[in-house]
């Protein structure tokens, strides 16, 4: 059985903990949002989770799944700050090198 590198089960831990807290947060705002505005967040949360936790099962089409996750909340945050989203642009940039690194 082949061992995937810390970076790969770390980044899978990382999207589970944001999947799990973000969920946590945002779990409140059914009343200050519109519904379907609340159902895609949430979806996004879980989405999250499910990804990491694939990754961390050796799913390799997970990987993808992560990658698409962070470019989609880094393009939201380009609506942001613009030090918001170098930050997220960043962030997208190191996780896509070690996701796809020959090791991982």
């Amino acid at each position: 059985m082949n061992k995937r590198p810390l970076s790969v089960v770390l980044i899978g831990y990382v999207f589970i903990a944001a999947g799990i807290f973000g969920f946590a947060y945002h779990v409140t705002d059914f009343q200050t949002v519109r519904p379907a505005e609340y159902a895609w967040v949430l979806l996004l949360r879980l989405l999250a989770i499910f990804g990491g936790v694939l990754v961390l099962a050796g799913k390799s089409w997970a990987r993808w799944l992560l990658i698409a996750w962070l470019a989609y909340h880094t393009l939201l945050s380009a609506f942001h700050s613009a030090s918001e989203f170098l930050f997220h642009g960043l962030l997208f940039a190191v996780i896509a090198y070690l996701l796809f690194r020959r090791p991982a």
